[in-house]
């Protein structure tokens, strides 16, 4: 069965509403941590799923379809961004890594799925695939930061 366009624009779909759950998680723990590095590292990257958003929106754009312009409330609830603000209001450099984390884990999850689908044209599949190594890495970089900051 070959693989329709609505299949391809759901698929990415699916990934600009985890892209823009971690735009928002990241902006938030950016402007409510305290620490200079934190809050550098979370804007760049909220700004960097900001423009995998964007990104993936004008490839679903090429497919004519509609792409998604923001997160779902039950993805994030998904995602596991919903607990980010708990943790904000704490102001546990820790804590609101833990979450940044958990966040990830579940965008790192959703890219895999995403690659999952062999029937993906190779033009789509390198753009997830990139945008995957980064997520991966971001998700790394949080955890190890998170192991840092353990009391």
């Amino acid at each position: 069965m070959a693989t329709t366009t609505k299949t391809i624009a759901h698929v990415l779909n699916s990934l600009i509403e985890t892209c823009k759950d971690g735009q928002e998680g990241f902006r938030s723990a950016s402007e409510d941590v305290s620490n200079p590095a934190l809050k550098s590292l979370f804007s760049e990257l909220s700004i960097e799923r900001g423009r995998f958003c964007s990104e993936l929106q004008r490839l679903v754009g090429t497919l004519g379809e509609d792409a998604e312009s923001k997160g779902s409330v039950s993805g994030s609830l998904h995602r596991g961004w919903i607990d980010l603000k708990a943790s904000l209001s704490s102001g546990d450099e820790h804590a609101v890594l833990s979450e940044c984390e958990r966040g990830e884990d579940s965008a790192v999850a959703e890219y895999r799925d995403a690659l999952d689908h062999d029937e993906l044209p190779e033009s789509v599949r390198d753009v997830i695939r990139r945008q995957y190594l980064a997520v991966q890495e971001a998700h790394d970089r949080i955890r190890d930061l998170r192991d840092a900051y353990k009391r």
